[in-house]
């Protein structure tokens, strides 16, 4: 039911209500709307400025078929860009122990807008023309890449838990009337809503590389960087305009990192349960006095839930990197018509805007009407067979460049290419699966994992679960430099084609590791997560109360 909760009459929902009545996605507060539109005002500066770089390093001035400037070669830019995102990836943990522990998310999320603001002047300035010297635009590059990563990496690690914390914090399963019917303006439905707009938004900002990779061509690089550097001025005022409005800013009550810590060290001396670190069997076993109490340790409990399904996408971001070098180096390599080769990764937004919608409104609700479970874990388990299909047709379609003249296994790198401007004989258009599939396998994954992270995260760890989330990705950018010596023809084929077995066989591993979580996922919703911290911090107020 896609109904909105808008009464103004709202109550705290009792535990048959919850059971009986409707549930219905709630209202989203206006702040919400303004957090996700300097996201996605984030995510259109990120885009529009990376978009480009792998035809910056690539290519030298002297291209001809497609711009460039450093001349550094396809394996050598795809090694430079996975270490990037390598870098990007693993910048959310000092962020995220700095925003749970010490300033909090909303001083965290400006200081990281900041520093993408620096990252893009030191990218334009060395760009321009007027600086000729390749030492200084490799330096301008690499300053670029540090200031962005750090922070891109920041804001991945606190946007999405601040954007929840907007709503959810303080918001119970409420009784409502909407035209005489009561119902239950239901949190998880609620969070789902807002992450699905979260990850619509998002995609939308995305499409800033168009806009940018155009510019790239026609006007030159330092026009495409300028596009990023006055877009990151929507973020910051939007941050700083509001400030007061913003509902959660949590600043943190202290540091609970050094105790999840100590609560891991414990569990693993007893062979990984987690029950052996409660103040009870640590007492009765070793006479010690810890500091947490069970409550403590259910949010872990919890919390690894989440951080064992992120364990699983290392694959899945190594194929998902591909859209930021490879495929742009395939669409090089194919006829054009004009369009700047990396442009064409933009159908990979388009079709998550298109395709979002139709899988949450149409997808989901129908497979829910027939019977069908199509819980978490079943649509992440999904999006894995959705990625070898899109790697396994990348893999088909680099064969048929190979069966194209005038240069076959050799594309544009051989005497009838006439010194590169003549690609082999296959239009770049071909590529559009490959993206459709790519954007079903994000909108199956990306919006999901966001949400069950979320839901599932202790409240003043949240940050640092969504970091572990990126560090995952950072895995996989690390595999794709591995993999960068066969970033070149005809290796690559081979390359895509591993990828794709790889997905193919994960798919029944992780659905077999994990599809129980599922049926427990179910019972969080129906107790409701708000609820169930109620419940157990008076379990445990009593219980320490009678003791």
């Amino acid at each position: 039911m896609d109904t909105r909760a808008t009464e103004c009459e709202r109550r705290d929902a009792t535990e048959n209500e919850i059971k009986t009545l409707p549930h219905v996605v709630d209202s989203v507060p206006f702040i919400v709307w303004v957090a996700l539109v300097a996201d996605a005002s984030e995510r259109f500066t990120f885009y529009a400025v990376s978009a480009p770089w792998q035809n910056y390093m690539q290519n030298g001035r002297d291209s001809i078929a497609v711009p460039g400037v450093l001349g550094l070669g396809q394996a050598t830019a795809t090694n430079i860009s996975n270490a990037f995102f390598f870098f990007s990836f693993l910048a959310p943990l000092p962020f995220a122990v700095l925003s749970d522990a010490w300033l909090g998310r909303y001083k965290t999320l400006c200081i990281c807008y900041s520093l993408n603001l620096l990252g893009c002047i030191a990218l334009i300035v060395t760009s321009l023309p007027v600086v000729t010297q390749d030492s200084i635009k490799i330096f301008g590059l690499a300053l670029a890449m540090v200031l962005l990563g750090l922070g891109t990496g920041g804001v991945k690690a606190t946007v999405s838990p601040f954007i929840g914390d907007q709503y959810a914090t303080s918001v119970a399963q409420l009784v409502v009337t909407i035209k005489g019917d009561r119902v239950v303006a239901d949190r998880t439905l609620t969070l789902q809503h807002i992450y699905n707009v979260f990850y619509w938004f998002t995609n939308i900002g995305s499409l800033s590389l168009i806009a940018s990779t155009y510019l790239e061509k026609h006007v030159g690089f330092w026009a495409a960087f300028l596009l990023p550097l006055c877009s990151i001025w929507v973020s910051i005022p939007l941050l700083l305009f509001w400030q007061r409005s913003y509902e959660v800013k949590l600043t943190p009550e202290g540091n609970v990192l050094p105790q999840a810590g100590k609560v891991l060290v414990y569990s693993a001396r007893e062979r990984c349960q987690l029950d052996a670190a409660k103040p009870a069997f640590q007492a009765a076993k070793y006479g010690r006095t810890v500091p947490w109490d069970n409550l403590f340790i259910s949010k872990i409990r919890r919390g690894l839930i989440a951080c064992k399904v992120m364990a699983c996408f290392v694959p899945f971001y190594l194929c998902m990197n591909q859209i930021a070098n490879n495929l742009i180096s395939q669409a090089g390599q194919m006829q054009l018509a004009g369009i700047p080769n990396d442009t064409i990764q933009a159908l990979k937004p388009i079709a998550c805007v298109l395709l979002g919608p139709v899988i949450q409104k149409l997808l989901y609700p129908g497979l829910q009407n027939r019977g069908v479970a199509f819980g978490p874990i079943a649509r992440m388990a999904w999006l894995f067979v959705a990625m070898s299909s899109s790697m396994a047709f990348a893999a088909g379609l680099q064969k048929l460049i190979y069966t194209r003249g005038p240069c076959y296994e050799a594309p544009l790198a051989c005497p009838d290419s006439d010194g590169g401007r003549i690609p082999n004989n296959i239009s770049v258009w071909v590529q559009t699966p490959v993206y459709f599939l790519l954007a079903f396998a994000e909108i199956l994954g990306f919006t999901t994992l966001s949400e069950y992270s979320y839901s599932k995260a202790p409240k003043d760890m949240r940050s640092l679960v969504q970091a572990l989330r990126q560090v995952t990705a950072g895995v996989g950018s690390a595999l794709g430099m591995a993999l960068s010596p066969v970033a070149v023809n005809p290796k690559v084929m081979y390359m895509y084609t591993g990828l794709a077995a790889t997905m193919v066989v994960t798919a029944p591993v992780f659905w077999s590791a994990f599809r129980n979580y599922d049926k427990i996922d179910d019972e969080l919703n129906e107790i409701g997560l708000v609820h169930l911290d109620s419940r157990e911090e008076m379990e445990e107020t009593t219980a320490n109360t009678s003791a």
